[in-house]
């Protein structure tokens, strides 16, 4: 989501090489497996990638956070609601592929791995190999 990070670029590829599905924090939520499910087999995707990067927005506040700002500031009750926030990158990258990968509706052969992209060096370093 973050608009500083363009994956097309810092991967090299083209208009049309991969599917990009962009959210707050890189999160696997189950829109985000939907979209993956959609992606693989209507699509043909082989292969995912997980990405998440330094310097993260959602290394900066608890759903007790956001919650009380919500409420605060709208009146709204979104206690429950898991915004998916995080306080280890490398742990939220491991535990995303985790849910990819334990997720019946992707097959076994889908190779799934796991990247932090460092903003100030623009260097990707693999944290779960797929």
């Amino acid at each position: 989501m973050d608009a500083r990070l363009h994956p097309e670029e810092f991967l090299g590829l083209e208009l049309g090489d991969a599917h990009v599905i962009r959210n707050a924090g890189g999160r696997v939520s189950d829109d985000a497996i939907r979209s993956l499910v959609i992606s693989e087999r209507l699509l043909g995707t082989e292969e995912v990638v997980v990405i998440h990067h330094t310097d993260c927005g959602m290394l900066t506040f608890s759903n007790e956070d956001l919650t009380a700002k919500i409420k605060e500031d709208l009146g709204v009750d979104a206690s429950g609601q898991d915004f998916l926030p995080f306080s280890d990158l490398e742990e939220s990258v491991r535990g995303d592929v985790e849910k990819i990968r334990a997720s019946d509706l992707i097959p076994d052969d889908i190779s799934v791995s796991g990247v932090i992209y460092d903003v100030k060096t623009g260097q990707l370093r693999e944290v779960v190999r797929g």
